[in-house]
């Protein structure tokens, strides 16, 4: 096989809530949409409203603020291309750029010192069956049942890494790594998430057609992680991000993408 690097292309949408609403990378658009009548007119405290693309989760997923305060909120993008949220206990900020062959997100969180969050770059791809999450074979992995807020305790893959069709299940997991690959055909996603001193891991949740309830639909989320719980309010000691005693905590999400061939002889 060979592999040929491909450009990354991202798109934002700052007045809501920030949302990554395109990533185009080796010939395909990789974020899965659906229609979400609600997402424009959220305001804080609203519950979820699932329109896809890549949601910016802080400082927690699951629990309350619902998917974080960060996703409901209109951002302010200055001439640098940096762009900002405040919340209530936080401020977040991040810049976009291309580098090379890569393209990097650089996040900044100002809060007071030994303030709690959890962050997830909530992405949700559009993945055929027969795609394959890619983790360092035997990486710890939180897995937890759908809606449920315990989780037990495995080794990657264990069942994990292969998408497909739908089944009527939905599962999360949290994996202890700082890097995954993902390959939907000819075409693989990496995603590398690295913050000094925090703890950083990547989610995923694959909803082949089991949530919600009543009205299913199919959904597979691939999300580098600050801390190992979904929820803020479950995380034990060294589940959590922190900010340190200068008030910021600093990490990088790192994207890029290649094309795979096979080779003749």
């Amino acid at each position: 096989m060979v592999s040929t690097p491909a450009p990354v292309r991202i798109e934002t949408d700052p007045e809501h809530g920030g949302r990554w609403t395109s990533l185009r990378a080796a010939g395909r658009e990789w974020l899965w949409h659906r229609p979400e009548p609600r997402r424009p007119g959220v305001r804080p405290g609203d519950s979820f409203a699932d329109a896809g693309g890549l949601e910016e989760c802080v400082p927690t997923v699951r629990g309350v603020p619902d998917h974080g305060d960060a996703w409901a909120r209109p951002w302010q993008r200055a001439s640098d291309g940096t762009e900002s949220v405040d919340c209530p206990d936080f401020r977040l900020s991040r810049r976009i750029r291309a580098d090379a062959d890569r393209t990097v997100a650089d996040y900044r969180l100002t809060a007071e010192p030994g303030y709690r969050f959890l962050w997830a770059a909530h992405a949700l791809l559009d993945l055929a069956p027969g795609a394959r999450i890619e983790i360092a074979d035997g990486a710890p992995v939180r897995r937890y049942p759908d809606g449920g807020g315990r989780w037990t305790p495995c080794v990657w893959p264990s069942g994990l890494d292969r998408i497909g069709p739908d089944d009527g299940t939905a599962v999360g997991a949290i994996a202890d790594t700082r890097q995954v690959s993902v390959h939907d055909g000819t075409a693989v996603l990496r995603l590398a998430v690295e913050a000094e001193d925090q703890p950083v891991s990547v989610a995923l949740w694959r909803n082949l057609g089991g949530f919600p309830e009543h009205d299913p639909y199919r959904s597979v989320g691939v999300e580098p992680m600050l801390g190992r719980v979904f929820g803020l309010a479950a995380a034990g000691e060294g589940d959590a991000a922190v900010v340190p005693a200068g008030g910021e905590a600093r990490w990088r999400l790192t994207v890029t993408a290649r094309t795979t061939t096979a080779v003749q002889n």
